[in-house]
């Protein structure tokens, strides 16, 4: 569900509406009730029977079977899926049809900027032993926990919430964010951020909107100038007690699990999953949508593009099993070296 805290719901409206905004009246043709009211959007698994999903691919076939989602878009071999509460919407480039859609209910202007003007918010909150810097932003409606300091020229969005006892460095920008407590977020972090989502690559880069949260649970450290996204549509979270280094990217909508460790200059692609524990080293990259197990043990520029289990030891690039990297570096040094018997 998107938060409206962060970004405007201009509805509700109902599916009609919508589709004849969007000039396309075409769609409606399919559908058995064209008056369902839509008062917001989720994620499949996560929607509710006045929400509008997305099925735009046949990997979340069992997800869809099992959505309460009073509407989904949904391309068109995926029709004969949808359950017999939801209304399908079947449109042949359904994320392009959803992303008008989202741009319609949550438009462009009144998304989560920062210290964007939100009256409706009301005033920040602060609670007692709070230190502020100089020149620091505040937006409507923040909350701000006992004992946190805020250093100089941070900015702190809209709607945002900070738990207690925080220590967020100078420079920071807060955006679309829920912050645990005991946090400490280095100088010049952004969280919050744009994720990096498009659509018809290399021709028109048309952008996804990007209307997730990050969520970050106690006692997490984030590195100077790290960077970590809001989620495209639901969340992206860090666990509790996981620590990141200096310059390390986190991608839209991935889920660092619990005491994880990520070393400097690593790049998480969207939709990562690293599970509790995992430790990671420097420069490690992963390739989106791929889970991590717990207690795994990434070395450093590791390229991860799969899924491992938990307890996995990986290097390379492509990322394997350490022990056959090892074994294939020493068969490449044999070989370079030739056969010098007899």
């Amino acid at each position: 569900m998107v938060d409206t805290r962060f970004h405007r719901f201009a509805g509700p409206y109902t599916v009609g509406a919508i589709l004849g905004a969007l000039e396309r009246v075409d769609l409606l043709a399919g559908l058995a009730d064209a008056g369902l009211s839509i008062s917001g959007v989720a994620e499949l698994d996560l929607a509710g029977p006045n929400d509008l999903a997305l099925a735009a691919h046949t990997s979340y076939i069992e997800e869809l079977r099992g959505t309460s989602a009073g509407a989904v878009v949904v391309l068109p071999a995926l029709r004969d899926v949808v359950p017999p509460h939801a209304h399908a919407i079947v449109a042949d480039k359904p994320h392009q049809l959803f992303a008008d859609i989202l741009d319609y209910l949550y438009p462009s202007s009144t998304r989560a900027v920062i210290a964007s003007g939100r009256d409706d918010l009301g005033a920040p909150v602060f609670e007692r032993d709070v230190s502020i810097g100089s020149n620091v932003v505040v937006g409507p409606g923040v909350e701000i926990g006992r004992g946190t300091i805020i250093g100089a020229n941070t900015v702190i969005g809209a709607g945002v919430t900070i738990g207690r006892n925080c220590i967020i460095a100078a420079n920071c920008t807060i955006d679309c964010a829920y912050i645990g407590n005991d946090v400490v977020i280095h100088s010049g972090v952004r969280i919050g951020t744009e994720g990096f989502g498009w659509l018809d690559f290399g021709q028109t880069n048309r952008k996804v909107p990007q209307l997730g949260r990050v969520l970050i649970q106690d006692r997490v450290e984030i590195g100077a100038n790290s960077t970590i996204d809001r989620g495209a549509l639901g969340d992206t979270m860090i666990g509790e007690d996981t620590k990141i280094d200096n310059l390390v990217q986190i991608g839209h909508n991935c889920k660092i699990g619990r005491a994880c460790l990520i070393a400097a200059m690593s790049g998480l692609s969207g939709s990562t999953i690293v599970e509790d524990g995992v430790l990671m080293g420097g420069g490690v990259g992963t390739s989106g949508h791929l889970t991590i197990g717990a207690g795994s043990v990434v070395h450093g520029r590791a390229a991860v593009t799969k899924n491992w289990p938990p307890g996995s030891k990986l290097a390379g690039a492509p990322a394997q099993d350490i022990r056959d990297f090892w074994r294939e570096i020493a068969v490449v040094r044999k070989l370079s070296k030739g056969d010098k018997r007899g």
